[in-house]
């Protein structure tokens, strides 16, 4: 599904998600307390702890609408970010 590190930054922006609670892909983030400020602040967390820069074409609020979603835009990320490298060091 996801790493822990997602897993644990995620949790950290969800104040209404109790411990106890399984973070469901499907989990409406809303719900659970991410507001348009939480929002930036996961976006600002997420670039950093991933290496990544999320690009205006995913910046939406469906792809901060569930735990789901949000990670597969962070792993297609990764994968694109991960091939331009090979790219630029291949010439």
């Amino acid at each position: 599904m996801w790493d822990e590190r997602f897993e644990i930054l995620l949790r950290s922006h969800l104040p209404f998600l109790t411990p106890a609670e399984e973070l469901r892909p499907e989990l409406e983030l809303r719900e659970f307390g991410l507001d348009s400020l939480g929002v930036v602040d996961l976006l600002v967390s997420l670039e950093s702890e991933y290496d990544v820069r999320l690009t205006d074409d995913i910046l939406s609020m469906d792809t901060f609408a569930t735990p789901g979603t949000l990670w597969t835009a962070l792993t297609t990320l990764q994968g694109n970010h991960c091939q331009q490298v090979s790219l630029d060091r291949n010439g």
